[in-house]
Order: C-alpha cells, then sequence, then structure tokens
C-alpha cells in the first residue's frame, strides 16, 4: 500500500470539524452549504462540503500544537460567519425531521446514498476527526493499537447529541447510535503490522465493492494517504475550547502509544464496543472495561490526561473543565431545562458563534 507516513514533520496535528448550517431566526436545518462554501473564498484544503447540505466540514493545516490548530479553525469559522453561515456545533440537529437531511450534488456522496440509501438520509450528523501525522508505517500501526481503549472515553468525553428528532434520546450521544447502522463503523481488531492493516483492508474493501478504505468508516484508522492516524467517530462540538481540550488529548496519547508501545494484550473489540455503547449512552457518567477491570469514565480521563501531559502540554487541562461542567449533553439538557428547546438551540449557535 503506497503512504504518506514520513513525508512531513512528525506528529503535527490536523483538526477537522463537521458543523451544522442553521436558519438565523428559526435555528433549524438550513441547506445552504452550495451557496455558502463559495462564498467563503477558501481552499478545499481548509473548507469542504461533507455529505449533506445542511453541514460544513472546516480544517486546519497541519500544525505543531493544539493552539495553532485552534486558532486556525477560528478563522475558518469566522470566514463562515461572513459568507452568511450560522453554524451549530452539535453531533445532530436536536429538532431535525427524520428525513431532512438533501445531500449535497457529488459523486462521492451519490456513491454513499447509493450503498446506504435510507440510512444515510435519516438526519445530518457531525463529527470531530483528529489527525495526527506519523513518521512511518509501523509507527501509526503502534498509534492505532495504543489508542483503541481509550476510543469508548472519547465517545463519553465528546458527547453532545442528547436529543434527536425534537424528543430526549435517552443517549448522551444520540448521533452514535444513528452511524452504527452504518456498515464499516466501530472500533476493529489490533493489527499486527502494517502489512496486517493493509491486508484486512484489502479485503474489506473487496467486500464491500468499495472504491478505497476510506470508505471504511472506523472510530480510529490510518489514512495512509495523508500519512496520519485519525480519532474518527467523537461529536462536533460547540465550543472551541472543547474542540481543544479533546483534541490535545487524542494528540498526546497518539504520540505516546506510538513512541512507548503498552505491552499488554490488545483490548478485544467486543468488549471496547460495549465500552463504546455506555460511553454513548451515558456520558460522563459510564463505566468502562479496561485491563479486564470496570472504571468509571471520569477515572480514565484523569489517567488519561496524564499520559497525555508529556506530549499535549497543558491544553489537556481542558478534560478536567469539560468534566466539571458536564460536557455538551449535559449542557444541552441544562438549557432545555431551563429555558426550552428554542432557548436549547438559540444556546448551542452561541456557543458555536463565541
Amino acid at each position: 500500500m503506497e503512504h504518506a507516513f514520513g513525508n512531513g514533520v512528525p506528529y503535527t496535528l490536523g483538526i477537522e470539524e463537521e458543523l451544522l448550517l442553521v436558519d438565523g431566526g428559526t435555528h433549524e436545518l438550513a441547506p445552504v452549504a452550495e451557496r455558502v462554501l463559495p462564498a467563503m473564498h477558501l481552499p478545499a484544503e481548509i473548507a469542504a462540503h461533507e455529505a449533506y447540505a445542511a453541514e460544513l466540514e472546516l480544517r486546519s493545516p497541519p500544525m505543531r500544537d493544539t493552539g495553532e490548530a485552534i486558532a486556525a479553525l477560528r478563522q475558518t469559522r469566522a470566514a463562515a460567519r461572513g459568507a452568511g453561515a450560522v453554524l451549530m456545533g452539535a453531533g445532530v440537529h436536536p429538532t431535525g425531521n427524520l428525513g431532512d437531511a438533501p445531500l449535497v450534488h457529488h459523486e462521492r456522496y451519490a456513491q454513499v446514498d447509493d450503498q446506504m440509501r435510507g440510512l444515510i438520509r435519516r438526519t445530518p450528523e457531525c463529527a470531530l476527526h483528529v489527525h495526527v501525522g506519523m513518521p512511518d508505517p509501523e509507527s501509526a500501526i503502534r498509534a492505532f493499537n495504543g489508542l483503541r481503549p481509550y476510543l469508548p472515553l472519547l465517545q463519553g468525553l465528546s458527547a453532545n447529541s442528547p436529543m434527536w428528532f425534537g424528543v430526549d434520546s435517552g443517549m448522551a450521544s444520540a448521533r452514535a447510535a444513528l452511524v452504527r447502522a452504518y456498515p464499516g463503523r466501530g472500533i476493529p481488531r489490533a493489527f499486527r503490522d502494517f502489512e496486517d492493516y493493509a491486508a484486512t483492508v484489502s479485503a474489506a474493501v473487496d467486500a464491500g465493492g468499495l472504491q478505497d478504505y476510506t470508505f471504511l468508516w472506523w472510530d480510529v484508522r490510518p489514512h495512509p494517504r495523508v500519512g496520519t492516524i485519525e480519532v474518527r467517530e467523537m461529536d462536533a462540538q460547540a465550543s472551541l475550547d472543547d474542540v481543544a481540550a479533546l483534541a490535545a488529548l487524542v494528540h498526546g496519547l497518539a504520540i505516546h502509544a506510538a513512541e512507548e508501545p503498552s505491552a499488554a494484550a490488545p483490548e478485544p473489540p467486543e468488549g471496547l464496543a460495549w465500552s463504546s455503547f455506555r460511553a454513548a449512552r451515558d456520558g460522563l457518567d459510564a463505566t468502562l472495561h479496561l485491563d479486564s477491570r470496570i472504571v468509571p469514565l471520569r477515572e480514565l480521563a484523569l489517567s488519561a490526561v496524564e499520559i497525555a501531559r508529556p506530549h499535549a502540554g497543558d491544553a489537556v487541562d481542558g478534560i478536567e473543565r469539560i468534566l466539571s461542567e458536564g460536557g455538551g449533553a449535559g449542557r444541552q439538557r441544562r438549557a432545555r431545562e431551563r429555558s426550552g428547546v428554542e432557548g436549547m438551540l438559540a444556546d448551542l449557535v452561541a456557543r458555536t458563534a463565541a
């Protein structure tokens, strides 16, 4: 498999955030991406379509650290607002109607529509993706294996979609439940080496009749084309402070895993799948399976922060703030209790614009 690992500075950080486009008055979904994006006057590497017409994907270039990446995203969010966009950072729109999900006119999304059919047309869903540049293929596999046990933690920390179709889903991340219906999602097994990964990807691509490995939407994946390890399945965030904390944690954990691989046996995918579900359901109050123990998510979060800190610096301190404030799901529910659904939507828009 051809790859770009080692072509750039190692351990750079890149962030991709998918944000909803909403009406400035009602805060309901607004399928205006094909009008907004050209008016931003930014290259596709920085601002691009996602599958849905009521959604944009904003990207930072590869940066040295979290502060630089967040500064780039702040400018890109401002460019979107300057082009007339009203942005909302959430995993799914809290009151979007079932089926109100027109797609962008693009060959790739036409292929996905043909494959997924009604699944992709339920409601737009928005993720936060974090890329960490890897110096070589085997470092990428070590980072992949080392990040797997932390994916349920990241699911719970980022949970920001308690509402779906106008009602409380009972989940901290309703988006996680939606996307698990797609093939090629979830947490795959650990890989022995890059050759093992390449053989597995080849078989999966052939079995799915897919164009290439980018149609495998694992929660974490090596991305040989751009030379990174990519953590994919966190909910999009309203606050850039929350984006910064989550990105810093991923950055630090990925570097640690690449440089100091664990000698422990890999967590089985079956256990990780259940932990990931519990994290999506219970958010910050989840308990997770790790190393044959059941661990409170909050305890695991504090341990992960200390592992990441030598590589990511004080930016990981934002994780403790997320824990104390209740995360995105907690904020949405409190805003709804305080000022109703309309107030909750307005609060999400205000936080995204802050």
